[in-house]
């Protein structure tokens, strides 16, 4: 409502919000209250619906601005604490290419994938993050920006789990990713003062509120790739068929998108979890494939994606391909559990969507099946996309 109507000066917004936020967290830190896992379920999913048929400006904008600054205040804190504390590595430094049943290659290259490559951020760029940006000459510093922060989080993150010795982090009580790694930031920033219950607390929350952004844009994009599913941009709005309209429908198509992640929120999204990896990287051989033939097409140069196009093939290919075949054994063993079970059918869809793709771009960079611009919908675009390009 400040944004909206009070029309104030942006510091003096970013002020008022900060000490809001301040102020929040102090009252839940003094005042908690405590609800059931399935309440707070409910909860969460009222708001992702919200935040996925407002305005990005009136909710997922300021909101993630505000969380922004917790983030600051954890990296912060946490590059403090490493260079004052200067832990102990404490992990061994090589154990093989087989630890505990799975191979380096590919599970490395689809358990580190924010810093390095990640279908998803190219999911929320055309989904969200395009709708913020003033300028599209600032795209670059945003985007390569957050990369390379996402790439030092990633090692600081290497570092907290590195610092406890073998069992001391569930000695402490400290079960969760997120426990662990707030657990050894907290020892950090107590090595200059600061109350470990107090750095642990923020810490959590900022994990949680950065947990909780990535949530509602996930939900955001799902929806949104769910309407772009069954839109017709060619045809007559009036000329739709029912489930066109239906399924095209902001809030209809939301609630689906909500109801199938509760479901699985109920039944133990654990059982396909597994598969995070696989499926984000795969989305990131989906958007370098579109690139790649999106440049070719508009004679532009587009063989600096050849190469990690066909990295990440491998490796998506790879990790897919492995879970198939050790879900494939134990199917036919008569082993399989239920849960399991989905993860073959929805290991088996991936591995056939990206074979399928993969193939039609390939075919479509070796020229054999020329795409026509000027029958899509990027016609319309064209002249202003070759004026951007110059």
């Amino acid at each position: 409502m400040i944004l909206r109507w009070a029309r104030l000066n942006k510091w003096i917004n970013t002020a008022i919000a900060v000490l809001m936020l301040v102020a929040a967290v102090w009252i839940g830190m003094n005042f908690p209250f405590y609800l059931t896992q399935t309440t707070w379920h409910y909860i969460i999913f009222i708001y992702v619906f919200i935040a996925c048929v407002a305005p990005v400006w009136a909710l997922l904008q300021p909101r993630d601005y505000l969380n922004s600054y917790l983030l600051i205040f954890m990296i912060a804190g946490a590059i403090i604490g490493v260079f004052v504390s200067n832990p102990s590595i404490n992990l061994t430094a090589f154990a093989g290419f087989d630890v505990d049943g799975q191979m380096l290659f590919p599970i490395l290259f689809v358990t580190i994938a924010c810093g390095a490559v990640s279908g998803f951020h190219s999911l929320v760029s055309s989904g969200t993050a395009s709708k913020q940006i003033k300028n599209e000459k600032d795209m670059l510093p945003v985007s390569y920006g957050a990369m390379i922060m996402e790439s030092m989080l990633a090692v600081i993150a290497l570092i907290c789990v590195a610092s406890f010795a073998g069992g001391e982090a569930a000695s402490m009580g400290l079960i969760t990713q997120p426990q662990i790694f707030a657990g050894a930031i907290a020892n950090f920033l107590a090595t200059i003062g600061l109350p470990w219950d107090l750095s642990f607390t923020l810490i959590n929350l900022a994990v949680s509120a950065f947990a909780l952004t990535s949530l509602d844009s996930v939900a955001r994009i799902g929806r949104l790739s769910l309407q772009e599913l069954f839109a017709d941009e060619q045809a007559d709005p009036a000329m739709q068929s029912p489930l066109t309209k239906l399924m095209t429908n902001t809030y209809f198509s939301t609630a689906l998108t909500l109801v199938l992640a509760i479901v699985l929120a109920r039944i133990g999204y654990a059982q396909i979890w597994p598969l995070f990896g696989s499926a984000n990287q795969l989305l990131s051989v989906l958007a370098l494939v579109a690139c790649a033939v999106f440049l070719k097409k508009t004679k532009r140069k587009s063989k600096m994606l050849y190469i990690p196009m066909v990295f990440m093939m491998a490796v998506t290919f790879t990790a897919l391909s492995m879970t198939i075949i050790g879900l494939g054994g134990q199917l036919f063993a008569g082993t399989l559990s239920l849960g399991l079970g989905l993860q073959l059918v929805f290991a088996i869809l991936l591995l056939a969507l990206g074979v399928v793709v993969a193939v039609q771009g390939l075919r479509a960079l070796a020229g054999k099946e020329p795409v026509n611009l000027k029958t899509g919908p990027m016609n319309h675009y064209e002249e202003e996309i070759d004026a951007l390009a110059e």
